[in-house]
């Protein structure tokens, strides 16, 4: 009884084996370490849309003759990329080539065309042109003004950065010996001459800004004229102004935003900056009545 059972036994375990070994290559491991029904998902996807492949297909060879691209012209894809994304350039040139035959539409896309590349100078030109035919505009006028302080803050950058070159143009100067000794020794020239280069390009750096300043000043000056009651107006000839340090315009121009606004949120501040003009106009008005 104990063989017939040992030996029903080894023949349970020999059926057994078979059936673990498939199942074991049944399971086997993907090469990849993935999932192995990965590829055969994008094989039924690639063949469920095969109609979209189809569709790019024709769309990409009607868009590549379409454009031009392989004919020799070199403009396919530049036109392509223009029309899609926009061209600066191309508005700069549609705008002067529009100045022949509207000089005052052309002027004011020409000036758009610049500030889009942010170009302030070019911009300022083309308004400049454009008002010497439109010469009542105020939005342009104000406009103008605007960009003539923006220009203005930029040269101010410019000029603090020539100022901080021109501080270290000649590190040895703190370390030179004063009196006769440092009259005997000299400065170096290569020093000095870096010195009096940056002294230059400050000088009309400070010209350029006080220029931007003050044809601002009188662009907003020309807002006011023709927008008198405009309160808006007024606080910003009365910013422009104070920027320029033009004190008697700017204490005029606030006086006037209080006359129009008389219960202005900012009043106290208005007020404020009144009375700080008013006293550093004080000592010129003494001097003047001392001088009669």
């Amino acid at each position: 009884m104990a063989r017939a059972a040992v030996k029903a036994k080894q023949q349970a375990k020999a059926k057994a084996q078979p059936t673990k070994a498939a199942r074991k290559r049944g399971r086997r491991g993907h090469s990849g370490g993935g999932n192995p029904n990965q590829d055969l998902f994008f094989i039924r996807l690639r063949r469920r849309q095969k109609w979209i492949y189809a569709f790019l297909a024709v769309i990409f060879a009607a868009t590549f003759a379409g454009v031009g691209v392989g004919s020799g012209n070199g403009g396919g894809l530049d036109q392509l990329y223009s029309g899609l994304f926009g061209g600066s350039g191309s508005s700069v040139s549609k705008a002067k080539d529009e100045i022949k035959k509207n000089p005052t539409k052309g002027y004011r896309d020409l000036a758009t065309a610049y500030e889009t590349n942010g170009d302030n100078a070019g911009a300022i030109s083309a308004l400049q042109s454009y008002l010497a035919l439109k010469k009542n505009d105020a939005n342009v006028w104000g406009e103008l003004g605007g960009l003539q302080l923006t220009q203005a803050q930029t040269y101010v950058t410019q000029y603090q950065a020539v100022q901080a070159n021109a501080q270290l143009a000649d590190p040895s100067a703190p370390f030179l010996p004063s009196g006769t000794l440092a009259q005997a020794v000299g400065t170096n020239a290569a020093y000095q001459n870096a010195a009096q280069q940056a002294s230059s390009q400050s000088s009309a750096l400070y010209q350029q800004i006080t220029t931007s300043l003050s044809s601002a000043v009188t662009s907003y000056q020309k807002v006011t004229k023709l927008q008198p009651r405009s309160t808006t107006a007024w606080e910003e000839l009365a910013t422009a102004a104070t920027n320029a340090g033009n004190s008697r315009v700017a204490l005029g121009a606030w006086q006037k935003v209080l006359k129009l606004d008389p219960h202005s949120p900012q009043r106290s501040s208005i007020e404020r900056q009144i009375k700080s003009i008013k006293k550093q106009l004080a000592p010129t008005s003494q001097s003047s009545k001392s001088g009669k």
